[in-house]
């Protein structure tokens, strides 16, 4: 139950009110508003100051991850970076006995340039699916010559569907039939892109092992 005490300042909280209402007393309205109201001038000066605050601090932190993470993708964007893992000193040496390492035309092709798409989206996701052949370098399952040509088959027939799926779109950055002076090519060479052309074929199904040994099938 209420008591008189609570009554009369019921009676004197309606009357201010009042007052605010007809502005008789515009100081006295300010501060009794104030008070029935739990967030003050003063407190929305500083939730707004922390909300700028907060803004400008994830914008500085998305600027901050941006470069850092290109800078990241461009320094494990190379050929230096692939072949520092032990089991890629093989391929390596493969590499730079075929004619996308040394060639007549000095054009040199190395590992992102045949294995890396140029868009972010599906850079990132070459950078996740590569991330196999250094959990296989960790745990042992590729990091000796022997242990590497077990398995080199299968790892050869993954590069090889991802390469058909896309169309060999890392290969066509270079060559494209559409590009291609068929009149300064050789008569074998020019009757087989003709005919690979005309039947949809992609690089790969006829220029496995260009840069590197391709793998026999192993035995059933």
């Amino acid at each position: 139950m209420c008591n008189m005490e609570d009554v009369l300042q019921l009676f004197k909280t309606f009357q201010s009110i009042t007052l605010c209402k007809n502005l008789e007393f515009p100081k006295m309205c300010h501060n009794i508003n104030t008070q029935l109201n739990p967030m003050s001038e003063e407190s929305k000066r500083r939730i707004n100051l922390m909300y700028a605050v907060t803004i400008i601090a994830a914008v500085i932190a998305g600027i901050v991850f941006t470069i850092g993470s290109s800078k990241a993708l461009e320094a494990t964007n190379t050929t230096e970076f692939c072949t520092s893992c032990h089991s890629m000193q093989w391929v390596e040496e493969e590499w730079m006995e075929s004619g996308h390492y040394k060639n007549a035309s000095g054009v040199r092709a190395g590992c992102p340039d045949c294995h890396v798409p140029h868009s972010l989206g599906q850079k990132l996701y070459a950078k996740v699916m590569a991330a196999k052949d250094v959990w296989g370098e960790i745990t042992g399952n590729i990091d000796s010559e022997e242990k590497f040509e077990e398995q080199r088959w299968t790892m050869a027939n993954r590069v090889w569907s991802h390469m058909e799926a896309t169309n060999s779109r890392e290969c066509r950055s270079c060559h494209a039939f559409e590009s291609m002076d068929l009149s300064e090519q050789e008569k074998i060479s020019r009757k087989k892109h003709k005919k690979a052309e005309a039947q949809g074929k992609t690089c790969i199904d006829c220029h496995k092992g260009v840069a590197h040994e391709e793998p026999s099938e192993p035995d059933a």
